[in-house]
């Protein structure tokens, strides 16, 4: 980690080599030292302050140092076999599973839609780093589950280990395994993916269940229910569709499901989604939830890197994307984090949200979609924050659970935390990776005692 040397207190400035080398002048030197520091006798502007995380631009190979970490982890503990569950032994011939056949259970489900977050990340990771380990844990978890695909087809009924993959219920089931698979076979992949994919495009599409102007809804908690996770686990797939199939029919579909939610469920005095809108009600309370501020961000984020430059919704989504990260930065906490619920801040600091939005800023920054200086060094501190979270076995603490939804505050302000809790891995690896990249792209140094963007224009 870059930092400038400051002043401790106690210290009336920074010493000489010369100083620093003879007992006698250190001696002499403390002796001078005042007892009371002012503003006459010392720089007092140089004072190190008590930063709670660390505070600086780190180096690219301490970010990798922490994602590694993040990596060994789950590369051991979420293995890739499928087993008789009456046995225990694992079965390499495919054509042999079952309604015994069970997916080896390791700390988290390879089928959750935290994992399709998971796999893209991995991607991501790959491509920056140029590290073969994160691209190949993605392949070939992807590769299993697209082989398994056909087999488990002519299994009887629908309880069995891929019965969320045949059968998707939710949009958790299908938009964001739909979106990694996407990335993955366009990445190169020895395993016939398009059955899986048409299968989640068709539930997205066509099964799942909509308002009348079509956007895309929930009957749970209540009748004709949005949940803003909702354009996550949809929209990123749709729009890898378009890319995948060249059809402009997705690309349009995306755009128009950003406009039907945000029209609905954005706060533009705030620069913030409220988590649920339901259509029945005539007051909708709005608890700006960060993590699902956070898919709503991811979703923006992943529009605008697959749509094409000519497409007519794209000034629409870019002017989205940036009052929304305007209104998040001005809620950043002074630790880097950001709360459970944004605009409360006695409500907890959460990881998985600081995650997705480190990766989610620091990609805008990179793609030149906001203004670097601005938004550059509040991203190195989210990262910062986000790294102090990731524990010695590589588990990512301090993240919420998974989160239904509320009408009142206690409801999220008291969600439990948990290093199991699947949604942390995924942004952390991704932050990790842009941040990475942003590194690459640019320099920063500490200038008056801050964080800044270098500013060749002055050299």
């Amino acid at each position: 980690m870059k930092v400038r040397q400051l002043l401790k207190p106690g210290m009336i400035g920074i010493l000489s080599l010369s100083l620093a080398c003879s007992p006698e002048a250190a001696k002499e030197q403390k002796a001078e030292t005042p007892a009371v520091l002012t503003d006459t006798n010392t720089p007092l502007h140089l004072l190190e302050p008590d930063y709670p995380v660390p505070y600086g631009f780190p180096e690219q190979k301490e970010v990798k140092a922490v994602i590694d970490r993040v990596y060994d982890y789950l590369a051991a503990s979420t293995p890739a076999r499928i087993l008789d569950k009456k046995d225990g032994t694992a079965l390499s011939d495919f054509s042999k599973v079952d309604n015994n056949s069970v997916l080896d259970q390791g700390d988290f489900r390879l089928l959750s839609y935290e994992w399709g977050v998971t796999y893209s990340s991995m991607l991501l990771a790959g491509e920056v780093t140029g590290d073969d380990r994160y691209t190949n844990y993605t392949k070939e978890r992807v590769k299993f589950i697209a082989d398994l695909y056909p087999h488990f087809q002519q299994v009887e009924g629908k309880e069995h280990a891929l019965h969320s993959v045949l059968y998707p219920g939710a949009l958790d089931d299908a938009g964001a395994l739909c979106a990694s698979f996407i990335k993955a076979d366009q990445a190169g992949l020895d395993a016939n993916v398009q059955p899986v994919v048409d299968n989640f495009m068709n539930y997205i599409m066509t099964s799942q269940f909509r308002l009348e102007d079509g956007t895309l809804a929930r009957n749970r908690p209540l009748k004709n229910t949005l949940w803003l996770d909702d354009m996550y686990m949809s929209v990123p797939a749709i729009v890898q569709m378009g890319k995948y199939t060249g059809k402009q029919k997705y690309y349009d579909e995306a755009v128009r499901q950003i406009k039907l939610f945000s029209g609905r469920m954005f706060n533009e005095e705030k620069g913030l989604y409220m988590h649920g809108w339901v259509q029945g009600m005539d007051v909708h309370p709005q608890f700006h939830w960060g993590r699902a501020n956070g898919w709503a961000i991811l979703t923006k984020v992943e529009v605008l890197e697959a749509l094409p430059e000519d497409h007519p919704g794209r000034p629409f989504i870019l002017d989205l994307l940036q009052k929304h990260i305007k209104g998040l930065a001005r809620l950043q906490s002074g630790s880097g984090f950001w709360h459970q619920l944004l605009d409360q801040n006695d409500s907890y600091l959460e990881t998985s949200a600081t995650a997705i939005y480190a990766y989610c800023i620091a990609k805008a920054v990179n793609e030149g979609w906001v203004d670097d200086q601005a938004y550059a060094p509040m991203t190195l501190l989210a990262w910062n924050a986000v790294s102090t979270m990731v524990n010695d076995k590589g588990q990512v603490e301090g993240t919420c659970v998974g989160t239904g939804m509320g009408f009142d505050p206690a409801f999220y302000y008291h969600r439990p935390i948990n290093p199991y809790a699947a949604h942390g891995y995924g942004p952390v690896i991704a932050a990790g990776a842009e941040v990475i990249r942003m590194l690459q792209m640019h320099e920063f140094e500490i200038n008056d005692s801050s964080v800044q963007l270098l500013d060749k224009s002055s050299k």
